[in-house]
C-alpha cells in the first residue's frame, strides 16, 4: 500500500495485469491485511480478488504455498499461474512470456532483467537455449540477468509445491530456500525444466524495496503507466 502519488504501489500491479487479460488475482498478505481488503474490496476493475491471509509472516515461499492450497480448496484447477512480487513492477508483456513458458514446455518460466553494474541482486544463469543453469549469490557484477519478480508456474510444478512430496515449511523463501536449494533436486530427481527470459531496456523495473528506489518510483511509475 506504498503510495505512489496518491495511489497504492499495488494498485499499478493489479492495473498492469488487468489490462493484460488477468482476470483472477489472489493476494496473499498478513500485517494490517484489513487496510487491503477494504481498499480493493473482492473486486477491482475487471479481477476478482481473493484474499489468503497470513496468520504469522511465512517469507516468499510460503505466502505462495499458502495461497496454492487456497487455490485447491476451492477446487480450481489451473494449467499454470502467474506470481508476481508485491514490491516490484516489471513492465513486461505477459502473453509474449506465456507464449514462451509454453513453447518452451517450462514447468517454471522466470522473467528476467538485464542490469550493470549493481551488487542489489543476485545473477540468474541461462544458457543458449534460456535455460536455467544456476544461481549465483549477490555479490558485484558489471553486467548479468536478475529475477525480475515475475514467475509462471506450470501444472507440474504447482502440484509439487501446493502437495506433501517435497515437504516444504511452511516458512521459507521462494528465491533463497526453493529456486536456490532445490534446484539440481529438480533437475536430477523430477527431469523439471527452469527457463527464464529476458527483456530488453525498453522493459521498465523498480524495486521499491529501498528508499532511493522507491523515491524514484513516484515520478517513474506514472510515466511508464498510465492509470
Amino acid at each position: 500500500m506504498a503510495d505512489i502519488n496518491g495511489k497504492p504501489f499495488l494498485e499499478y500491479l493489479l492495473n498492469f495485469v488487468s489490462a493484460q487479460g488477468i482476470e483472477e488475482v489472489i493476494i496473499s498478505c498478513g500485517y494490517k491485511h484489513e487496510i487491503i481488503e477494504d481498499y480493493f474490496k473482492d473486486r477491482f476493475g475487471g479481477l476478482k480478488i481473493y484474499y489468503s491471509i497470513e496468520a504469522e509472516p511465512l517469507g516468499t515461499g510460503g505466502a505462495v504455498k499458502k495461497a496454492l492450497e487456497f487455490i485447491n480448496a476451492d477446487n480450481k484447477k489451473y494449467e499454470y499461474i502467474f506470481i508476481l512480487n508485491g514490491d516490484t513492477f516489471f513492465n513486461i508483456p505477459l502473453k509474449e512470456f506465456y507464449g514462451f513458458h509454453k513453447t518452451k514446455n517450462s514447468d517454471l518460466t522466470l522473467a528476467l532483467k538485464t542490469l550493470k553494474n549493481f551488487d542489489r541482486y543476485g545473477v540468474v544463469k541461462i544458457d543458449n537455449n534460456n535455460k536455467i543453469t544456476g544461481f549465483e549469490e549477490k555479490k558485484s557484477q558489471k553486467d548479468g540477468y536478475i529475477n525480475g519478480g515475475i514467475y509462471l508456474l506450470g501444472k507440474r510444478l504447482i502440484g509439487l509445491i501446493a502437495g506433501s512430496e517435497l515437504n516444504l515449511p511452511s516458512v521459507f523463501s521462494f528465491e533463497k530456500d526453493f529456486l536456490e536449494i532445490y534446484y539440481n533436486y529438480m533437475y536430477k530427481e523430477k527431469s523439471l525444466n527452469f527457463y527464464g527470459l529476458p527483456f530488453n531496456e525498453g522493459s521498465y523495473f523498480i524495486d521499491i524495496g529501498i528508499p532511493s528506489d522507491y523515491e524514484s518510483a513516484k515520478t517513474e511509475l506514472p510515466e511508464k503507466f498510465i492509470i
